[in-house]
């Protein structure tokens, strides 16, 4: 009887126990989701113009004046890349040529073309000339000096068509397969003026291109 007793206690000393730890499990679970109060910063919140002012300032000290002389040394050296490109137009510099004009075959058609005398490089010089006169002339002689020029077109075209094919060839004598334009080149450097041609002309009229 008395054992019965004892073992009814137990029993119910081992609920309880249970009822208490789920009670404190509950509490520490409320405890857990329960928000947790925002802790004092110590600080003043910062205004919003500071903040924006903030993440506008360079990552890295310094960088801006480094930007800067990064710049001003750009400007130099195409300023000095220049200089040497104008020059290279007078000395016919290969190393500050402009890259439609370095080759060696290039510079061969270039001495071969400004060596020649041809009609092509006097077009521009009559079609001003023309221009000019026809604004005071009769209309008879206007026509007559249409027909002129006309002609003249004409005999530039033939010209432009043989200089294409002689320059084509004499450039695979000397160096074989000629580059790809390189009749245009010739075509273009015969219809410009020959004191204006750029690069400056490095060899006299009549003179042999090496």
């Amino acid at each position: 009887m008395f054992r019965r007793q004892k073992t009814q206690t137990d029993q119910d000393a081992r609920d309880r126990d249970a009822d208490a730890a789920g009670h404190d499990a509950a509490a520490a679970d409320d405890g857990a989701d329960a928000p947790r109060k925002p802790q004092p910063k110590g600080r003043p919140t910062p205004k919003r113009r500071d903040q924006v002012a903030a993440r506008k300032q360079p990552l890295v000290a310094g960088s801006r004046a480094e930007k800067k002389a990064s710049k001003q040394a750009q400007r130099e050296k195409m300023r000095e890349l220049r200089a040497k490109q104008r020059e290279a137009m007078e000395t016919g510099d290969e190393r500050y040529l402009p890259e439609r004009d370095r080759g060696a075959q290039r510079r061969f058609v270039r001495d071969w073309v400004d060596a020649r005398t041809g009609i092509a490089e006097w077009m521009l010089v009559v079609v001003i000339v023309f221009l000019f006169i026809s604004l005071i002339v009769a209309e008879q002689l206007r026509m007559l000096m249409s027909g002129v020029l006309w002609a003249m077109v004409l005999v530039v075209l033939i010209e432009a068509f043989f200089v294409a094919r002689a320059a084509r060839r004499r450039v695979a004598e000397k160096f074989g397969e000629p580059e790809r334009g390189i009749r245009f080149y010739a075509i273009m450097r015969t219809l410009q003026i020959r004191r204006l041609r750029l690069p400056k002309p490095q060899v006299k009229r009549g003179e042999h291109p090496s």
